[in-house]
């Protein structure tokens, strides 16, 4: 595999930094940190080139909270905008595309061009053209906390030859154990660490059907037995390779019996209906619609989900009520 070279000059370019600027700040305008920023940008950026060029960058402390998400409670980290969050975005902004290309194309989280449709819609392929299908769905125990930063690293310089752009990852890497959950490299981190599983998984195991969300993995294949076997496989593969365990809450089922639960759709051999959580909070939001700030945003983005499953009933049946409080086409 080619290791790339004569990277670190494109992440501290001047107009590499004011592009990270301006795409880290969608969203935050009416942040003070970013608002100071603006107003001397010129200033900032200059400083932030410095940091780079000198090699005098250093992580910032985390701020950290905890976020209900799921059910679950998780520790979210927080970076300050300057010089971190721009920083992240200065680095993506160039090692992205090079990275995208390790990625197989079944692979979808944070990354451009996929997603959550667009892996409905690949599923939904593979599912509407069999009448007898079994499922593997399996994710990972505490994915980010888990994750080594040694071999982090290790994979990273699979494709990275630039000692520079290596020295500003370790930095940014070795600021916490595991990928804090926040940052925005994380995400893409998550997504490295598993790439050359995922490699493994299609390559050698010779898997057809096979979809990765961040951790979240579900498998469709016509025989049982060999999902239970690649399940044994799978599990000896990540904790030699990658020190990561599957739940104990993995699943292998036949689809004819069972739908399958998946980034808040659930899947058969003919339709694909949301969530029964998602359809609950969609409930919720109707039904308290006059205490919503932004009332029409809020409703529209479930219409968006509803859409593209066989849950339209649904909007038929709340439609009127919704006309009633917001214009709607």
């Amino acid at each position: 595999m080619k290791r790339i070279n004569n990277l670190f000059g494109k992440i501290a370019d001047y107009e590499n930094l004011r592009l990270a600027h301006t795409n880290a700040k969608r969203g935050r305008m009416h942040h003070k940190e970013v608002m100071k920023v603006d107003q001397y940008e010129d200033y900032y950026l200059q400083r932030l080139q410095q940091l780079l060029l000198q090699k005098t960058f250093k992580n910032s402390p985390y701020k950290t909270f905890q976020k209900r998400e799921k059910g679950k409670d998780r520790q979210i980290f927080r970076l300050p905008y300057f010089p971190d969050r721009i920083i992240h975005h200065a680095i993506l902004q160039v090692l992205e595309p090079i990275w995208k290309k390790v990625l197989i194309r079944d692979t979808y989280q944070s990354i451009k061009g996929r997603g959550v449709h667009s892996c409905k819609e690949r599923i939904e392929e593979v599912l509407h053209g069999h009448d007898k299908m079994y499922c593997l769905k399996i994710d990972v125990k505490k994915f980010y906390p888990s994750v080594d930063n040694a071999i982090l690293k290790g994979i990273i310089r699979k494709k990275i030859k630039d000692q520079d752009v290596l020295w500003l990852l370790d930095e940014i890497i070795d600021s916490t154990q595991g990928i804090p959950i926040g940052n925005y490299l994380s995400q893409y981190f998550g997504n490295m660490y598993l790439a050359y599983f995922d490699h493994w998984i299609k390559e050698k195991m010779k898997v057809k059907h096979y979809f990765r969300y961040c951790d979240d993995i579900v498998v469709l294949h016509d025989d049982k037995d060999y999902l239970q076997y690649l399940l044994v496989k799978i599990e000896y593969y990540l904790e030699k390779n990658l020190k990561l365990t599957i739940k104990s809450n993995y699943q292998v089922f036949p689809v004819r019996k069972r739908r399958i639960d998946f980034l808040g759709f659930k899947f058969d051999h003919q339709k694909t209906y949301l969530r029964k959580s998602i359809v609950k909070s969609f409930k919720k939001k109707v039904r308290n619609i006059d205490k919503l700030t932004n009332k029409r945003s809020s409703i529209m983005s479930y219409y968006g989900w509803i859409k593209v499953t066989d849950s339209k009933g649904l909007w038929s049946k709340y439609r009127p009520l919704i006309n009633s409080k917001i214009r709607i086409k």
